[in-house]
């Protein structure tokens, strides 16, 4: 199955969502490695004091090979959302998400991200003006968004439609209200009403972590893709176990070797997408995700998680590796 962002087409209905401190150029590089069709940035501030921080500079990376390279956006001024899109297309971003769907109070509490859905007016005031800006600037612009606010005020088929409407070209819907956070299960219901109510794309985001939940959600939405976020947590290969299930290898899995020497490549290009000593400490909280539950890994995890060098971190994590065996 394909789809098209604008004049982008995507062969394939699998995308990585954008995940704040996660979503890097290098963890985009080895989920598409594994069959990832579409991956979006981690959220960028469209304020210019935050989005041209070394923080956020460091955000903008993109492989060479990466296409469409795509950015997401959070603020609540259309005037600067402007602003930041033509800084984002500057920076090499072919496509712009925006962000009305992140639940945190962080985020919230600045009117910004699912705070948005609570007040339509601004978010309508906005969504015309970006997406007047994409079709002056021919770049294609998308939105991710919740159910709603609350379970009773569900208005993401309005708030989708004022997209089309506005000339977005792809709408994200997750599967929770801006209540619900990440508590309780997704429902599809609302993502079903969206994608009966436009033309453009919808994308299926919330609970999506198995072959099944794919075909399941596809076929009750209806939508042409479904977007995978924290189940690709330590498991960026899920989308090549969900592709070769879908074509009948229901038994497919990725050996502990293989995992083990995807790990120390994910690593290296961590490493040098970041320096030292950066690198090794935000690699931290990727060996967490990878090795939970791993045999052996509660022996030695005080070890990784206290190695403050590259080479120490390297070591210790070879030394796991070739004594379970798997290198």
């Amino acid at each position: 199955m394909a789809f098209t962002i604008g004049q982008y087409r995507i062969e394939g209905n699998l995308i990585l969502a954008p995940m704040a401190g996660v979503t890097d150029a290098p963890f985009r590089h080895i989920c598409r490695l594994f069959g990832a069709d579409y991956a979006v940035g981690e959220m960028l501030a469209s304020a210019p004091q935050l989005r041209e921080s070394r923080k956020s500079l460091s955000r903008l990376g993109f492989y060479e090979n990466e296409a469409p390279r795509a950015v997401q956006l959070l603020g609540a001024d259309p005037k600067t959302l402007v602003k930041a899109l033509d800084w984002a297309s500057r920076s090499g971003a072919q496509i712009v998400d925006f962000n009305m769907g992140c639940p945190a109070k962080k985020v919230c509490n600045v009117a910004c991200g699912s705070a948005l859905m609570r007040d339509e007016a601004l978010a309508g005031e906005i969504i015309q003006a970006l997406g007047a800006a994409a079709v002056e600037r021919q770049i294609p612009v998308t939105l991710k968004c919740r159910t709603g606010w609350d379970g009773e005020h569900k208005n993401a088929v309005r708030i989708a439609r004022m997209a089309e409407d506005a000339g977005f070209s792809l709408v994200t819907v997750h599967g929770r209200t801006r209540a619900q956070g990440f508590e309780g299960e997704a429902e599809y219901d609302t993502i079903a009403e969206v994608a009966r109510a436009v033309s453009i794309p919808v994308v299926a985001n919330g609970d999506i972590d198995s072959a099944n939940r794919v075909q399941a959600v596809l076929r009750y939405t209806n939508a042409s893709a479904v977007m995978i976020g924290r189940a690709a947590l330590g498991r960026p290969w899920i989308f090549k176990e969900i592709k070769e299930r879908l074509k009948g290898n229901t038994s497919f899995e990725l050996s502990r070797p293989e995992k083990a020497r995807s790990i120390l490549t994910h690593r290296r290009w961590h490493l040098a997408h970041y320096g030292e000593p950066c690198g090794t400490l935000t690699f931290r909280k990727h060996l967490l995700w990878y090795l939970d539950g791993w045999p052996g890994f509660e022996e030695v995890r005080a070890a990784l998680c206290a190695a403050s060098s590259a080479q120490d971190q390297e070591s210790l994590l070879i030394a796991y590796f070739q004594a379970q065996g798997w290198m």
